[in-house]
C-alpha cells in the first residue's frame, strides 16, 4: 500500500508500508519501472530524500536511513528508534524531523547518517504530518491543529504558534507566507505564517470528500482527496476581513471614513503601540501610530486596521 513518495533526480522513492521503500525509475515518465527495494522492519509511512541516502517514517520502528547511492540496491545504514509511532519525515540540512503520533515532534541530528540520534522533541497532542521552511517546523496535528514549532536550537524545539482548524489536519505543506493544510472533512485550510506566533486562516476550499495529502508549486494547491481524486485549486492570495464578533480593541478608530487624516485614540490601558493598517489582500500598507495619520497618500478604497495586542480588525474607508 503505497502511502507516500519523494522525488529525486530520475527517481521516485516510494514509501510502500509493509513492502518498505521502493525505488522505481522515472527517467522515461511513461514507463516507470522499480530497480531496487529494502524492506523495513515496520510500515514505511513517509520518506524524504537528501542527497544519497533516503529517510523513512517507518512506524513503530522510528527513522531508518538507507543509502540510495546505488538505486538498484539500497541498503539501511542506520536508524534512530522513537518513541512513538513515525508517520512523517521532513530533512533540513544536517537534520531530520519526525511527527510522531502522540510522542509529538522528534528531532534527529543525520550529520552522521550511519549514527542518526535524537538531539531535541516538541510535546504535541498527535504529530500526524511535519514540513520545514527556515527556522519553524509546520506540525499537522490532527485533532489539534496546526502546530509552529521554532527549530532555531534543534536541541530545544518550542511552540511558538498555533491554530486550531476546524477538521483533523492531516498532511501540510509550506510555501512563502502561507502553510497549506489538508484537513481531512475541512477540506483545504490556508493559513497565514507570516507571523509564525499568531497563525490565521486567511481562506478555504471545500473538497468533495476527505482530504488526505497536500502539495504546492506556483499559486496551486494540489489536493488529494480520498474517494474524489486529485483537486487542483488555485489560490489568488490572503485577504483579511472584520470579524462577525470583533474582540474589543484597546483603543478606537474615529471615524472609519476618512478622507486625508486617520485618527488613532490612544490605548486604554497599555503602553501605546503602533497599529497597523492593511489592504484588502492582507498587506501592511501603513503602520499606524497613536493621534493623527496621514492617509493621503493612499488609493481610495476598504483597508483594514489590525490592533496589536487584541487582533482586532476594523474596516476603514479611505476616499477622497
Amino acid at each position: 500500500s503505497a502511502d507516500a513518495v519523494a522525488v529525486a533526480g530520475d527517481y521516485a522513492y516510494v514509501a510502500d508500508e509493509e513492502a518498505g521503500l521502493r525505488v522505481i525509475s522515472v527517467a522515461d515518465p511513461a514507463h516507470p519501472s522499480e530497480v531496487g527495494y529494502c524492506v523495513t522492519p515496520d510500515y514505511a509511512c513517509d520518506v524524504a530524500v537528501a542527497g544519497n541516502h533516503a529517510y523513512v517514517a517507518d512506524g513503530s520502528a522510528g527513522l531508518r536511513v538507507i543509502s540510495v547511492a546505488d538505486p538498484a540496491h539500497p541498503s539501511e545504514v542506520g536508524y534512530c528508534d522513537t518513541p512513538g509511532s513515525a508517520d512523517a519525515v521532513a530533512v533540513a540540512g544536517d537534520y531530520a524531523y519526525l511527527a510522531d503520533g502522540r510522542a509529538g515532534l522528534r528531532v534527529i541530528s543525520v550529520a552522521d547518517p550511519a549514527h542518526p540520534s535524537e538531539v531535541g522533541h516538541c510535546d504535541t497532542p498527535g504529530a500526524w504530518s511535519v514540513a520545514v521552511a527556515g527556522d519553524y517546523a509546520y506540525v499537522a496535528d490532527y485533532y489539534a491543529g496546526l502546530r509552529v514549532i521554532s527549530v532555531s536550537d534543534p536541541a530545544h524545539p518550542s511552540e511558538v504558534g498555533h491554530y486550531d482548524t476546524p477538521g483533523q489536519a492531516y498532511d501540510v505543506a509550506v510555501a512563502g507566507d502561507y502553510a497549506y493544510v489538508a484537513d481531512e472533512n475541512a477540506g483545504l485550510r490556508v493559513i497565514s505564517v507570516a507571523d509564525p506566533t499568531h497563525p490565521r486562516e486567511v481562506g478555504y476550499f471545500a473538497t468533495p470528500d476527505e482530504v488526505r495529502g497536500v502539495a504546492v508549486a506556483g499559486n496551486y494547491a494540489y489536493v488529494a482527496s480520498y474517494a474524489a481524486g486529485l483537486r487542483v485549486i488555485e489560490f489568488y492570495g490572503g485577504g483579511v476581513e472584520e470579524s462577525f464578533k470583533p474582540q474589543a480593541p484597546s483603543r478606537k478608530l474615529e471615524p472609519t471614513v476618512v478622507r486625508g487624516v486617520l485618527f488613532l485614540a490612544g490605548a486604554s490601558s497599555h503602553k501605546p503601540q503602533a497599529a497597523s493598517l492593511l489592504d484588502a489582500s492582507g498587506r501592511a500598507v501603513l503602520e499606524l501610530h497613536p493621534g493623527a495619520n496621514d492617509v493621503r497618500a493612499l488609493a481610495p478604497g476598504v483597508y483594514f486596521a489590525r490592533e496589536p495586542q487584541t487582533q482586532a480588525v476594523t474596516k476603514v474607508v479611505v476616499t477622497r
